[in-house]
């Protein structure tokens, strides 16, 4: 079984993002990066798999800028088999439609049975490019899974619906999406530190991969505006003369907040 798990590197949930006001970009200097909480839940589901399993092999592989080379080895040092990271000029600003292209590339290069994936990164929040990565790999997916069973044949797990719960099952090989539901990640100790460093890390370009795009020439997603969030006005304020219930319930009412 040789499962492959999507890991991307992103701003630090608890610190300062912001946005380049004439790119759109987040500024990921401007922020601690770290490996995506729901990217280390996926690669827990794998792990877990292949403890259980001899001979399971786990791939990590992103898309990111070289300077993420560290946060994506930790992957390895929490017990990956080895690592393949997509690093190109050329896709610095990728929508959603050239990243699915890229990653599927570089998952097809890697070879795969199962491939794990977070329902939503942190820092984009789309929870559509699991599904998209299915269509260009030609296999069936089964997305924002609560809890996930692995065979050697089949993917089954449960994913939360309008007054219950829906259990699927796809065949393998094929795409799959975890929540939060999930449970958390193990940490990397200092056998697997040591470990990481000595394991397979290989870094792409597009040209290696023989895909052809160009985000700039035919986008698929175009940004019409970016601007500075507004500073925080100030709110209403009442001071109780004996009338402070009657003016507070009215407030509500007007505003629609009961």
């Amino acid at each position: 079984m040789r499962i492959v798990v999507l890991v991307k590197e992103v701003p630090d949930t608890y610190g300062d993002r912001k946005l380049d006001l004439e790119t759109g970009l987040s500024q990921r200097d401007a922020s601690e990066r770290v490996l995506d909480e729901i990217g280390e839940r996926s690669l827990e589901v794998a792990l877990s798999y292949a403890d259980a399993h001899a001979g399971t092999e786990v791939v990590v592989v992103s898309m990111a800028s070289e300077a993420a080379t560290a946060t994506i080895r930790k992957g390895l040092a929490m017990g990956a088999s080895s690592a393949i990271q997509v690093v190109d000029e050329a896709l610095a600003g990728a929508d959603l439609g050239v990243t699915a292209k890229v990653l599927a590339a570089a998952v097809r290069r890697a070879g795969f049975d199962l491939v794990i994936t977070g329902n939503l990164s942190t820092d984009g929040t789309a929870g559509v490019l699991p599904a998209m990565l299915a269509e260009h790999l030609g296999v069936p997916h089964a997305t924002a899974l609560s809890a996930v069973e692995i065979s050697e044949t089949a993917v089954a797990g449960t994913r939360a619906a309008d007054g219950g719960a829906a259990h699927v099952t796809a065949p393998l090989p094929a795409v799959i999406s975890i929540t939060e539901a999930l449970p958390d990640a193990r940490f990397p100790n200092f056998k697997g530190i040591m470990a990481a460093k000595k394991k397979p890390f290989e870094t792409l370009s597009l040209a290696d991969l023989g895909v052809d795009v160009d985000p700039g020439v035919a986008p698929q997603t175009i940004m019409t505006a970016v601007t500075e969030k507004p500073p925080r006005g100030a709110g209403v304020k009442l001071v109780d003369e004996g009338d402070a219930g009657e003016r507070l319930a009215a407030y509500l009412i007007e505003n629609r907040l009961v």
